[in-house]
């Protein structure tokens, strides 16, 4: 299979859409427009296709000095375990440098991924929810 990945916020809100629905991930799907800001609002926005088809997402907000916070890595179910998700990872990485710390919040159902691509577990962390 050809997976070619793309850094482009010239994407549609439509296909992320797909891909967090068709990945697992909790987002807002419901809320196109709130999908769009979140795009919109991305330092960095990387996409991984086959074909015509978007089939993974990862989303990054950064200072390009300090942190990058990975605040989206979707792969669309029926391309997972093919490492998709890992060379989106490595690709912000690329994107970032070695001097930036590239941090996120795992939902519950992939606290056992993140170690397996390169990620340290710290519990110094804390939260304060949205609301919404």
């Amino acid at each position: 299979m050809n997976v070619i990945y793309k850094a482009s916020k010239d994407i549609s809100v439509v296909d992320v859409i797909q891909v967090f629905r068709n990945s697992g991930i909790v987002r807002p799907i419901d809320q196109p427009e709130r999908i769009q800001a979140m795009l919109d609002h991305a330092d960095i926005l990387l996409t991984a296709w086959t074909g015509n088809r978007m089939i993974g997402v990862a989303r990054a907000i950064t200072d390009w000095s300090y942190c990058c916070y990975l605040s989206d890595l979707a792969v669309d179910k029926d391309f997972q375990k093919l490492g998709i998700g890992k060379s989106l990872i490595y690709k912000v990485q690329e994107e970032i440098g070695d001097e930036v710390s590239l941090i996120l919040l795992a939902a519950p159902n992939a606290m056992t991924y993140y170690p397996k691509v390169g990620f340290d577990k710290i519990e110094n962390s804390f939260i304060i929810q949205r609301k919404r």
